[in-house]
């Protein structure tokens, strides 16, 4: 993580979007004496990583965990705050519980390798065990292997092939492996294959299409922790927009971009949705690039090969959340997933068949936090489900009338049915459909994470950071290098550090 010195050419600098990277990367800009303005849709800032307050239940909406927390303390360390005398960080343990259909489960210490492999032990066995860590054992070589080129840098397979340990590298990441295909050659356990299928699904995918390089969130998660926020994990990008009019960012919000404008192959500016029109000697797009590519740009020259990079990749997976505000309290632990018996089911009726699943897996998050409910004998459970995209012409429309009320209590049966008792609890309920996150976010088809990682090209050639077009930026979660907090916030340092060194270079000349 690198400290960027003081601008000597301060540049006028629109940022569109208010989600966590475009917040991130306009604290980073503004710190070292640009001028930022930061245009947003909605009325509020953080996009998906939002805790909405109903009737004094605080639900996380978007994120719920958060790994890597260094990413924001440095962030706020290099824009001048520490962010522990804004947000308490709280481990979560045990970190996840996983139950089986078949009565079957596991729970995972926080921040405890030796005591994960304990715990499968008890569960599943000596073999699983072993197991679990020559996975994770693999998973570090994984991490060691990749990080520094596909993930804190601006993404150039070149350099990849230029290291030195390049064919050890090579072989220990297997690009040509998927994630479900590394897992069996490791073990045949049926509950260590559906917990790693698991973390596919982090990046919107498939298991048995993603690289199994995928495998190192595992690893990330065991040896860096699973964190909350007290409070929600809304609190940080509270925080966050905080920093940025500390730091003179211009937050303009209820301003829906209509277009990017440009001039000889470079950005100049924006058009807003009133037909106002802002002038800028660099735009950085926090959106999802199919809108910034098929929407926000010319259909040009310039802008074909995104357009038919993105045309070739697949859609990333959505969401069904529930929000359920709880009388009551129970033993289920801040992460709860509850596998069903056919995994496989669920990718096929998402990806293939673009339908809701109907015994998929259930996310329930609970969070042990005080603050987040009205008293101590209330729960505040968010609970997601995979799901299809909202696609109304050759898919699944989730605006269908009746649709995710039905669907919802359709989950509910299926949670009760686990033995665990929801529905004479409920005293506030609020549901939110694929659709839903379509038009809050301006996500098409409610893709959480823009493009999936099915296939090694979709995985390892994201969206470029530097767009083709000249003075153009592409940060968030549908560009390198992908989606979930900790990954938007190394997206923003990537192309605060490409605005610094186009400007060395500048100077240079």
């Amino acid at each position: 993580m690198t400290q960027q010195r003081p601008t000597s050419k301060p540049e006028e600098i629109i940022v569109i979007g208010a989600g966590m990277a475009g917040l991130s990367v306009a604290a980073r800009l503004a710190k070292i004496g640009h001028r930022v303005s930061l245009y947003e849709s909605s009325n509020r800032v953080g996009g998906k990583c939002r805790t909405e307050v109903i009737e004094g239940f605080s639900f996380d909406l978007g994120p719920s965990l958060l790994t890597l927390p260094a990413v924001y303390r440095d962030l706020f360390l290099k824009t001048g705050k520490r962010i522990e005398h804004l947000l308490e960080f709280l481990p979560v343990d045990p970190s996840f519980t996983y139950l089986f259909h078949d009565g079957k489960h596991v729970t995972f210490p926080n921040l405890s390798h030796n005591g994960t492999v304990e715990a499968i032990r008890e569960s599943f066995g000596d073999d699983a065990a072993r197991s679990w860590h020559q996975l994770l054992s693999r998973a570090e070589r994984m991490w060691d292997a990749s990080r520094e080129v596909f993930i804190e840098k601006e993404i150039d397979i070149s350099t990849f092939f230029r290291r030195r340990n390049f064919f050890s590298d090579l072989m220990t990441i297997a690009p040509w492996r998927s994630l479900r295909s590394l897992t069996s050659s490791y073990s045949a356990n049926p509950y260590l294959q559906k917990i790693i299928d698991r973390y596919a699904t982090y990046t919107g995918s498939d298991p048995r299409k993603v690289p199994a390089v995928l495998l190192t969130i595992a690893f990330v998660e065991e040896a860096f922790g699973a964190w909350h926020i007290r409070g929600g994990l809304g609190r940080l990008p509270q925080e966050l927009e905080k920093r940025c009019s500390e730091l003179g960012v211009k937050i303009i919000l209820n301003s829906r971009v209509e277009k990017i404008r440009t001039h000889h192959g470079a950005a100049t500016g924006i058009t807003l949705a009133d037909g106002t029109s802002i002038d800028a000697d660099i735009v950085i797009a926090n959106a999802d690039v199919n809108l910034v590519y098929n929407h926000l740009l010319p259909h040009d020259s310039i802008t074909a090969k995104p357009r038919r990079s993105l045309q070739q990749s697949t859609s990333s997976l959505s969401g069904f959340t529930i929000a359920l505000g709880l009388s009551g309290t129970s033993n289920l632990s801040h992460h709860t997933v509850l596998f069903p018996e056919n995994y496989d089911d669920e990718f096929d009726s998402i990806f293939t068949r673009k339908e809701p699943v109907r015994d998929p897996a259930i996310y329930i998050c609970n969070p042990k936090d005080s603050e987040m409910v009205p008293s101590e004998n209330h729960e505040a459970w968010t609970i997601l489900i995979n799901a299809p995209r909202h696609e109304p012409k050759d898919g699944c429309d989730w605006n269908q009338p009746g649709l995710k009320e039905k669907y919802a209590e359709e989950i509910i049966d299926l949670i009760e049915k686990r033995g665990i008792k929801v529905r004479d609890r409920i005293k506030v309920m609020k549901v939110r459909t694929p659709a839903d996150l379509e038009k809050e976010h301006l996500a098409p088809g409610g893709s959480i994470y823009g493009t999936s990682s099915n296939g090694a090209r979709s995985a390892f050639l994201r969206a470029k950071n530097r767009s083709p077009i000249r003075n153009l930026y592409c940060v968030g979660g549908s560009t390198h290098p992908g989606g979930g907090l900790p990954l938007v916030g190394i997206s923003a340092e990537i192309v605060a550090n490409a605005i610094a060194a186009k400007e060395r270079a500048s100077q240079e000349i």
